[in-house]
């Protein structure tokens, strides 16, 4: 990292996760597929919220933010990008990160929407349906990134979804760039992957030094089932690539050397965040210099944690064992 010290900043939607235990004919009252994601507004979940008889939990959440908590919660200094409303929701938001160390200078604010949220109604069968309202995240524009934003920063770390605003991902990219960052971007869905065909290729090869694909965004992203074609395609834009396989571990290149990691087997309760913390491990090894094969197992270490517990969030009372098993 050119001898500067590490500091990464997030980019992306910060949302509040609402964690809620339902049951299947909860679902079919509110007419709500199983395992599906809607977008929606501030009043349907509110509606929703009031049938609810469950407690529910409130977690700090987003695809980008999950990976810069999990790098906070390392110990590396990180800093957030992202757009809240001025409530009690981005409060607790905030907060919690501040709690991390993280630096909340870069928060944007849009006093005029509610922070984003997402409910996420999980059923006994560990299956989750989610309704989310992106309220102020949804109004990032490319007129609030500067590069004061990316003062003192090494690393940006950013999340597929921005792609749908062209204009936003393209500035983020170009002051990433401009100030000697090196960037990570998480492809997020397959769904993003075929939206964006057109621009991504470009956008990886100009401008980001790893790219994270799971195995839906990889054969997306090279029309094929083979994760090693995945591979082998994302190498020829990016650096360092990292196809992750779930249960089957993942797939890693970087700069020539090619990895193989196994996954930690557990049992799982809910699947929220895993790819998000994989790539918190991968990301913190990576930046501190370790070898490709440890950047991998770091990423599973993390991956296996968060699986093991219902939200993105690993408990506090796990993170001293992590911090143990991974210290550099």
């Amino acid at each position: 990292m050119s001898g500067k010290k590490i500091k990464v900043l997030g980019v992306g939607s910060p949302i509040l996760d609402i964690l809620v235990n339902v049951d299947d004919a909860f679902l079919s009252s509110i007419k709500a597929p199983k395992g599906g994601m809607e977008l929606t507004d501030s009043v349907s979940i509110e509606k929703i919220l009031d049938s609810l008889k469950g407690k529910t939990l409130l977690a700090p959440g987003g695809s980008s933010a999950n990976t810069i908590f999990g790098l906070a919660q390392l110990g590396l200094p990180t800093a957030f990008l992202g757009k809240t409303g001025n409530d009690s929701q981005a409060a607790l938001y905030k907060g919690s990160y501040e709690k991390m160390g993280g630096d909340l200078s870069r928060f944007k604010l849009n006093a005029n929407v509610s922070t984003g949220r997402c409910l996420s109604m999980i059923t006994p069968d560990s299956e989750r349906t989610m309704r989310t309202d992106l309220g102020a995240a949804a109004t990032l524009v490319p007129e609030d990134v500067g590069d004061a934003d990316f003062k003192g920063i090494t690393h940006v770390h950013a999340e597929g979804y921005l792609l749908f605003n062209e204009k936003l991902t393209r500035s983020i990219l170009e002051h990433a760039k401009k100030n000697s960052c090196t960037v990570s971007l998480d492809l997020s869905s397959f769904g993003v992957v075929n939206a964006c065909k057109n621009i991504l290729s470009e956008l990886l090869e100009k401008y980001v030094d790893i790219v994270f694909a799971n195995e839906d965004e990889a054969k997306a992203f090279c029309g094929n089932d083979d994760p090693e074609k995945a591979l082998d395609a994302l190498s020829c834009l990016c650096s360092t690539v990292a196809v992750k396989l779930g249960k089957n571990g993942a797939l890693l290149r970087s700069f020539g050397k090619t990895a193989r990691v196994q996954a930690e087997i557990v049992k799982a309760v809910d699947t929220t965040g895993a790819g998000d913390l994989w790539q918190a491990g991968f990301l913190y090894g990576f930046l501190n210099g370790r070898t490709l094969s440890d950047c991998g197992k770091l990423g599973s270490i993390l991956g296996a944690e968060v699986v093991q517990v219902v939200g993105a969030a690993i408990p506090e009372s796990r993170w001293q064992e992590i911090r143990k098993r991974i210290a550099v």
